[in-house]
C-alpha cells in the first residue's frame, strides 16, 4: 500500500468522476458526488479546498468504495 497523495478538493472529484461519480450540487465549500448503483445510491460530500487532509481524503476512498492506488504516488 503506498503513500496518500496531497490533492485538492477539485482534484479529488476529477479522480472521483473518472469512477462514475457525478456533481449532485454544491452548497458553500463542500461539493456532493453521486453514483447511482442497482440497489442504492453512493454520496461523498468532498471539501473544496487547496489541500485535503489525508484522514479526511481516506474517510473520502473508503466511503465512495474507488481503489485506493489512483490517489497514492
Amino acid at each position: 500500500m503506498g503513500k496518500l497523495r496531497v490533492l485538492s478538493g477539485r482534484e479529488v472529484c476529477t479522480i472521483f468522476e473518472s469512477q462514475g461519480f457525478a456533481v449532485a450540487r454544491q452548497r458553500g465549500s463542500h461539493i456532493v458526488l453521486q453514483k447511482r448503483l442497482d440497489a442504492t445510491t453512493v454520496t461523498v460530500p468532498v471539501p473544496d479546498h487547496a489541500e485535503l487532509k489525508l484522514g479526511t481524503l481516506a474517510s473520502l476512498i473508503r466511503q465512495s468504495g474507488a481503489p485506493r492506488t489512483l490517489f497514492e504516488t
